[in-house]
């Protein structure tokens, strides 16, 4: 399994259920925050439908990091929602410009999952946010924007907490982490998203030195 270590993050190009089943039986993060694979997209004007790959591949690995992490917040995609684990709360990121596409149109309004107890319950505000953006340009086809895995990060864990996302596509969880003063353990399949995740948050490090 390659390894890369940038900054405070350290970035796995491997599958993340074999990694999670060979990290010693005391490891823990402070928090879980992905959106996981679920296949929503359009493909040649028809819809791609993956609830099996989500009950076989992504459930199992939510289920080992409810072992792992002290809270959870996912993106579900709306119709694969119910094949989860019953969430201790839900919230909801509604989006106009519409991020995701169903058998009756784009969605505008994706569902959160919440798992454990909110870290800053006095004063975390709202489990829903209505951020208005686009994903950035990246080459990955769901990609979140950045602005909203910010609020994500930001809502699920406290700074200077360490957050795990098992599904890390091209990095956006990574460079919020960074962002907000997190540490970031991210986990990737492919080794062209692992790439561009890399870059990305080596990018949002450099800046963050530049500031500093």
């Amino acid at each position: 399994m390659k390894v890369e270590t940038i900054g405070n993050t350290t970035l796995y190009l491997g599958d993340s259920r074999e990694w999670l089943a060979a990290a010693p039986s005391c490891f823990r993060v402070d928090s879980v925050v992905t959106d996981p694979p679920y296949g929503v997209g359009i493909e040649y004007g028809s819809f791609v439908d993956d609830a099996n790959y989500v009950s076989s591949t992504v459930v199992p690995c939510i289920e080992a990091c409810r072992e792992r992490a002290n809270r959870i917040a996912l993106t579900s995609g709306n119709r694969n929602a119910w094949l989860y684990p019953t969430p201790d709360d839900v919230g909801v990121w509604f989006n106009p410009a519409g991020t995701g596409f169903g058998k009756w149109g784009f969605n505008l309004a994706h569902l959160i999952l919440y798992y454990g107890k909110d870290p800053k319950p006095k004063t975390s505000g709202s489990s829903v946010t209505g951020l208005h953006d686009r994903p950035e340009p990246h080459a990955h086809p769901c990609s979140k924007p950045l602005a909203f895995m910010r609020w994500l990060v930001n809502k699920a864990s406290l700074p200077g907490e360490t957050v795990l996302d098992p599904f890390m596509g091209s990095g956006s969880t990574g460079v919020a982490c960074v962002d907000t003063g997190r540490r970031f353990i991210g986990i990737e399949i492919e080794p062209k998203y692992f790439d561009i995740a890399c870059t990305r948050i080596d990018a949002a490090q450099a800046q963050q030195r530049l500031f500093a």
